[in-house]
């Protein structure tokens, strides 16, 4: 049925003008305030015209009528969001915290071993040899002895420390490990996976309630994402969008028991590590920490050098008849014999041979670049090949990584040069309602204060 025009109709058009114009500016200043806002999603009012008024439209055909347009409407506040660029970045995001973990334990630990450098192994080692050529040259001279004794405590010294630090790196793993797999429990939030967990199934809470009233809360859902961006860098993440608006998010490649579940969290044991191949962060730091892992492994190599090097002195000593000249067979064990200290003229000549006998020293001092520097250098190499590898791989999961946050921030991220045109452009949308407003208000003046009065 067609409805009867109010004077005052072209007034309430023209005020939804403004009204829906002011809100897109309101939009607009809210998105320029938030450009440098860290998770933030670009937002627009969505425009549409408003339900038309059916009314009757000239006498030439009987119930001819028509419809006459009443304005617009704002139907919603969109986020501008691409789902698929989410999923392509929280998979590289995994893979980035997983090799940067990696690479800072590894470049740790090759600092210990301060190659090429005054006080590195190799060079102990170069001076360790010297030590007994010269001993070899004055068999009986306690200076020379007392040298080699000395240059022996400082080489098993090297070890010592290389090996400390190595272990200092992978209690630092797992102290890390340990902080941010830590569950909940009286007087203790948790770590950082507890943290984020917990926040996001308050979010989805919040958000579903909001999402069955009808509203969509963009700022709530942005915090989210971000939270689930975070949470990727630790460990792979599976989300899945439930049809309240909640999230359902498995963690760790865990699918049985999804880590966060609507407005759940299942988090109240942390996995053992070796038990689970969570990827990301906490990946890279068991490669710190567990055993047969790359610095376990490093480690391994690292005591079967300073093994060699006891073995292959003290076999020549204790063949002959004379002290071992080191204890210990590991690289953190490794030390001088209290034997040897305790005769040290001994090292030079087997026990019954004429003082100025260096045979013992002559045959030791033949090792030099034989096996045990070949062994130590192909440990150097192996270290310096790993923290390599392992360098270039986090350089490109980061570049990959930036490459899909350009992406994203492409569609998602807020343009200033975008949203200045915007303002321009709703500013003139407003001002040309402001206009009309006028225009009908003037119309309205002259037919309320004037129209029968005569003379006018």
């Amino acid at each position: 049925m067609s409805a009867a025009i109010s004077s005052f109709y072209g007034l309430q058009t023209s005020l939804k003008g403004l009204l829906a114009q002011q809100r897109a500016l309101d939009t607009t200043a809210h998105n320029i305030a938030n450009a440098s806002t860290a998770g933030y999603s670009r937002q627009e009012a969505v425009l549409a015209a408003s339900e038309a008024l059916q009314i009757s439209a000239g006498a030439v055909q009987q119930g001819a009528g028509a419809h006459l347009g009443s304005g617009v409407d704002v139907q919603a506040y969109r986020r501008i969001r691409d789902t698929f660029l989410d999923v392509q970045y929280r998979g590289q995001a995994t893979k980035l915290g997983e090799w940067a973990a990696r690479s800072q334990g590894l470049d740790r630990a090759e600092l210990a071993l301060a190659e090429p450098g005054e006080n590195g192994i190799n060079t102990q080692l170069a001076e360790f040899w010297s030590a007994w050529s010269n001993l070899a040259k004055a068999p009986n001279d306690p200076a020379a002895q007392q040298a080699l004794l000395e240059q022996g405590a400082t080489l098993a010294s090297a070890f010592n420390t290389v090996a400390d630090q190595m272990d200092t790196v992978a209690a630092q793993a797992r102290a890390e490990y340990d902080d941010l797999v830590r569950p909940a429990g009286p007087g203790d939030p948790g770590g950082e996976i507890t943290r984020i967990a917990t926040e996001i199934a308050e979010l989805n809470d919040t958000i579903k309630r909001f999402v069955t009233a009808g509203d969509t809360p963009n700022d709530l859902l942005d915090r989210r994402d971000l939270l689930v961006d975070q949470l990727a860098s630790l460990g792979q993440v599976s989300v899945t969008q439930l049809s309240t608006g909640s999230l359902q998010i498995a963690f760790g490649g865990n699918t049985t028991t999804p880590l966060v579940d609507d407005t759940s969290v299942n988090w109240s044991t942390a996995p053992t590590p070796g038990s689970w191949s969570p990827g990301g962060r906490l990946g890279g730091l068991q490669d710190m920490f567990m055993p047969g892992k790359v610095l376990d492994s490093l480690r391994s190599d690292l005591d079967a050098v300073a093994g060699a090097l006891a073995g292959a002195v003290n076999g020549v000593l204790t063949a002959a008849g004379s002290p071992p000249f080191f204890s210990g067979t590991t690289a953190s064990t490794l030390s001088v014999d209290p034997a040897a200290r305790a005769n040290p003229e001994r090292l030079a000549s087997p026990p019954g041979s004429a003082a100025s006998d260096d045979t013992l020293a002559r045959q030791i001092a033949a090792m030099r670049d034989g096996a045990v520097d070949k062994a130590y250098r192909a440990f150097v190499a192996r270290t310096g090949s790993e923290v390599r590898e392992a360098t270039r791989q986090e350089a490109n999961a980061g570049a990959l990584t930036d490459a899909v946050e350009s992406r994203r921030q492409s569609v998602s991220g807020v343009s200033l040069d975008e949203e200045m045109t915007n303002l321009v452009r709703f500013q003139r949308a407003y001002q040309a309602s402001s206009r009309a407003m006028n225009t009908i208000d003037e119309m309205l003046d002259v037919l309320i204060n004037r129209t029968g009065r005569v003379g006018l």
